[in-house]
């Protein structure tokens, strides 16, 4: 399966890495020639720093922790046909192995996402998402899990983990992130066209309101409205505006007939 990867992603990818190799150049070259007290100060701040770290590393091992003790765990046996779309799906992305899929209940947010813990990598599915999925049909199925099975492709978990110093730039992290998650729903795309905008509208429309959605109407109001607020909210958001991303499906999609390319082959 072939697909193209958003172009924002790599150049702020390459934004990214340079600040990276910067802050950690600079800590490195900068030790040898650390006065006492600025040693010492450089030490409390390492210590402050392994703090935050222990922090970030005990709060995700306390979910990992939760979703194996209280989150359904998909398998041959539990959830047998999104467990089959998995296989399939990992299988066309050429992943190593399949991820440990979790679905749980969340009260009824509508959300997936994937994540990393000591090597291992997990897909989180919330079942009211999977509901509304199943609702629409195995496309839509296809395309969720697809869009998180992409950020596992494309490694971006253990990305942002090594480029760590690039979210103190303002606006930088955010970017970086938005653009990662057009790549995965160009992924998604690839594996399911007919699911894309479905999938979509499952986040935008809530439980009982996604199927009566008139999408073309639903794409003018986002174009007529404007502002400061509505640039700035998705300026720090990790995700693009819904009417972008559906826009850049349907983009895909004209691209894809024009060069004679069938959807869910090539993006």
């Amino acid at each position: 399966m072939e697909y193209k990867v958003h172009p924002k992603e790599n150049l702020y990818f390459m934004f990214k890495l340079m600040v990276s190799l910067v802050v950690y150049g600079t800590i490195i070259s900068a030790i040898p020639s650390l006065s006492r007290i600025q040693a010492a100060a450089f030490g409390i701040f390492i210590v402050y720093g392994l703090i935050f770290v222990l922090y970030l590393v005990f709060s995700h091992g306390i979910l990992i922790g939760y979703l194996k003790g209280n989150a359904i765990r998909i398998n041959e046996n539990q959830f047998p046909e999104l467990f089959a779309i998995a296989k399939e799906e990992a299988e066309k992305l050429k992943l190593a192995k399949i991820p440990a899929i979790y679905v749980v209940q969340a009260g009824g947010l509508l959300n997936a996402f994937a994540t990393r813990f000591y090597g291992r990598d997990f897909v989180v599915i919330y079942s009211d998402v999977l509901e509304l999925a199943f609702e629409k049909g195995n496309q839509t199925v296809h395309f969720i899990l697809g869009h998180e099975l992409g950020h596992i492709k494309r490694k971006h978990m253990t990305k942002n983990l090594l480029l760590f110093p690039g979210v103190f730039i303002p606006f930088l992290g955010a970017a970086y992130s938005r653009a990662c998650e057009y790549t995965c729903d160009r992924i998604g795309n690839a594996l399911s066209p007919e699911g894309a905008v479905n999938g979509l509208l499952v986040l935008a429309a809530g439980k009982y309101l996604h199927n009566k959605v008139n999408i073309e109407e639903y794409m003018k109001s986002a174009d007529r409205e404007s502002g400061f607020w509505k640039w700035f909210a998705e300026m720090v958001s990790s995700h693009p505006n819904l009417p972008k991303r559906i826009a850049e499906i349907n983009r895909s999609k004209v691209s894809q007939y024009d060069s004679g390319v069938q959807p869910g082959f090539s993006i």
